[in-house]
């Protein structure tokens, strides 16, 4: 499994945890068995998952001050949701991934995940929050 999968993964059970409105720790574990993923990357699914879910409320008022126009943050589609705490969470709590890497990710998932417009979407979000954080 390669590192861009394992994001993958991390956005699945984020967006998961979501839909049940259940972000609870004990889930990861859950997961990552029922799903049998391979050893190599399950380190940074747990330590990734863990910090969004520890760090949940601060990844969404992120999140919520960097909307730009008239978006709203009960409109966002649940999974760009996911795309997006996955992404900030790395930004922000993950010191040893780059922040342009964090947003190409994103952008690559959202292609491959949700609607055609919405990699611009999740790209103008990012990148406003990396402007504001610096």
């Amino acid at each position: 499994m390669t590192r861009s999968e394992a994001r993958e993964w991390c956005m699945k059970l984020i967006y998961q945890l979501s839909i049940h409105n259940n972000f609870k720790c004990d889930e990861i574990e859950s997961f990552i068995e029922y799903f049998d993923l391979p050893s190599s990357e399950v380190k940074y699914i747990r330590k990734n998952c863990k910090s969004i879910i520890d760090n949940l409320d601060n990844i969404d008022n992120i999140i919520k001050e960097n909307l730009e126009g008239c978006w709203n943050y009960n409109r966002i589609a649940k999974i760009d949701l996911a795309i997006l705490r996955v992404a900030v969470n790395e930004i922000y709590y993950l010191d040893d991934i780059p922040e342009s890497v964090a947003i190409n990710e994103a952008i690559e998932i959202a292609n491959k995940y949700s609607t055609d417009a919405s990699y611009k979407f999740i790209n103008g979000i990012l990148g406003t929050i990396v402007r504001a954080k610096k």
